[in-house]
């Protein structure tokens, strides 16, 4: 494995699926849901303005990218994991939660809930810290052929209730990043990016209690990462599969699109990942 310059790291089987679940569990459950809501709603989001621009794309790509696979892949990694459970059960709980605080118009609680999150996953980065994503690489990689309107109000629920998840189970998302998927490192990347981009985090408190335009779509949303959690927790295969095949049709038409997409913004990803590493090593 030297000729591939792989890093050989030793693990007992707790640990591994410990690993495992800390970086796939969760990401896969958030967007295994955008897919069953923008289903539900009918909407394919590449066409939809309010879907268009900035974060929305890595959004779409993530989710497109899982749905064009086949569903065992992810049922399994999910199921039989018992560290998975914990995670895919905290994350329909955070979504249940902040949506709850939001249609209750409780700021005070819920922006307190968020920034807690906030510093608990992301306080120890320090003021120079690169981000993996920025605007100019979400507002390349698009599937639509729609220019951007101008940023959308949006509470960016998903989000916020992976980060809020994160910090409820304890885990700091950094720690395993030389053992995380591309996917992982997409989803890592669009939520420092939410989180620690100057103005955007506050942005997104306010609009997420006082906006209701996107509030059908959270509401879709929340049911959506309830149903997969229930799924997960009864250990129906049969079910899992139904659900991820009746959403899969809905998208396929736009995987081959979708796949080309993500995968130039995994390269580029991935190339941040390597240089920061890199930069890593030489101040040591």
């Amino acid at each position: 494995m030297s000729c591939l310059k792989s890093k050989h790291v030793k693990l007992s089987y707790q640990e591994h699926d410990r690993i495992t679940a800390d970086t796939q569990a969760v990401t896969h459950a958030a967007f295994l849901s955008m897919g069953v809501a923008w289903h539900q709603h009918q909407q394919y989001p590449w066409e939809t303005p309010k879907w268009i621009g900035g974060l929305e794309n890595a959004k779409i790509n993530i989710s497109l990218r899982i749905y064009s696979n086949k569903f065992h892949v992810y049922a399994g990694l999910a199921i039989t994991n018992p560290s998975a459970h914990e995670q895919i059960l905290q994350y329909a709980d955070s979504c249940n939660d902040l949506f709850t605080l939001m249609i209750q118009n409780k700021k005070k609680e819920f922006k307190e809930r968020v920034l807690l999150a906030k510093e608990k996953v992301f306080g120890h980065l320090k003021p120079d810290h690169k981000l993996l994503l920025d605007d100019d690489v979400l507002q390349q990689y698009s599937l639509s052929k729609i220019p951007p309107g101008g940023r959308q109000a949006n509470s960016h629920l998903s989000l916020l209730a992976i980060v809020d998840s994160w910090s409820c189970l304890g885990i700091v998302p950094y720690d395993h990043i030389i053992c995380s998927t591309p996917l992982f490192r997409i989803f890592l990347g669009v939520s420092e990016y939410l989180f620690c981009t100057p103005g955007l985090l506050d942005n997104c408190i306010k609009e997420a209690v006082s906006e209701t335009a996107f509030r059908s779509d959270d509401l879709s949303f929340v049911i959506a990462a309830r149903e997969w959690s229930n799924i997960v927790t009864y250990g129906d295969f049969k079910l899992y599969e139904k659900k991820f095949v009746d959403t899969q049709k809905f998208f396929e038409p736009m995987f081959p699109e979708a796949n080309r997409v993500g995968n130039e913004m995994i390269k580029t990803i991935l190339k941040r990942v390597r240089d920061r590493e890199e930069e890593s090593s030489i101040s040591e």
